[in-house]
């Protein structure tokens, strides 16, 4: 008979049932970013380096972090407040398969992501999806679930994805003087619950602004940025047990509102992390994130 022992700041795995789903409050350990070396701007590549450049020149520390998990709270969370909402009982008609191919993933998924969006966030009028990405937690995967704390957007970043998406510059001008967000819709593809390399995020209303350090996304043919996230003991963290394929969790990772006015908040630090109670054989863990402008 297999057993697991957990508290709220101690776990370890004992289970060989590979059916176990873990719940409730852990710890673990959470990789957050260290300045580089040298003080030079930190940056990232997206895909192949040029020839002698590394990857990524900051570096990275490790802290063990307790993690509660909002099963069973999740009215208690909201996108203004927290930077993050849970969604359930979401009808799809997508399947596993659907997410085997890009044009299905944008056929099939991408309307019910709209609507979902236009029906659940306040003032929504008008929605850009403008990419997506599947990952797999299996060596062989081209994504796989990213285990460095970060932020996918600054507000120079949000600005300049408004203006890379919306085509008609006018159009562009006008939308940038009223409210827009970048909201992130995370599921699993399959109905089964996730066993493995859950999705660990920070409340907004707990994370300290002198935390978050830009960082240059590098494209082949452009510069985004991102944040990294610098460790501080005041973080409240959190992760949602089990997530099946009918529930949804929106993150958001910029709001031009809460630049504005500071009276919400901005963004939603976030990584995949290893939970020692997983069990032996847990399957692995696959997610499709669909990254939107929300305008209004």
């Amino acid at each position: 008979m297999s057993t697991t022992t957990t508290t709220a700041t101690a776990t370890k795995n004992t289970t060989t049932d590979s059916t176990y789903i873990p719940r409730g409050p852990t710890s673990a350990s959470l990789t957050f970013y260290a300045p580089p070396p040298d003080n030079s701007a930190p940056f990232n590549y997206v895909g192949e380096p040029p020839a002698g450049q590394p990857q990524y020149n900051f570096g990275e520390q490790e802290h063990k972090v307790t993690i509660n998990d909002i099963r069973g709270k999740e009215n208690a969370y909201t996108l203004d407040k927290d930077s993050f909402q849970a969604l359930q009982h979401i009808p799809t008609k997508t399947t596993y398969t659907t997410f085997d191919s890009d044009d299905l993933v944008q056929q099939i998924y991408y309307p019910e992501v709209e609507s979902l969006l236009l029906e659940t966030i306040p003032g929504a009028k008008k929605i850009i999806l403008f990419d997506h990405t599947i990952r797999r937690g299996k060596d062989s995967a081209p994504r796989k679930p990213v285990t460095r704390v970060h932020v996918d957007q600054t507000p120079r970043a949000a600005e300049d994805r408004v203006r890379l998406h919306v085509t008609d510059k006018e159009e562009a001008e006008t939308l940038l003087k009223g409210r827009y967000r970048i909201v992130n819709v995370w599921r699993p593809l399959s109905s089964e619950p996730v066993q493995s390399s859950p999705l660990a995020f920070a409340s907004a209303a707990s994370v300290d602004g002198n935390d978050l350090v830009p960082v240059q996304h590098r494209y082949p043919n452009r510069t985004g940025e991102t944040m990294g996230v610098k460790y501080n003991e005041g973080q409240k963290w959190s992760y949602w047990s089990g997530m099946t394929g009918d529930e949804r969790l929106l993150l958001k990772c910029s709001d031009s509102r809460g630049l504005r006015d500071g009276d919400v908040a901005q963004w939603v630090p976030h990584t995949a992390f290893w939970d020692e109670r997983t069990p032996v054989g847990a399957r692995i863990r696959e997610s499709i994130e669909v990254r939107a402008l929300v305008f209004g």
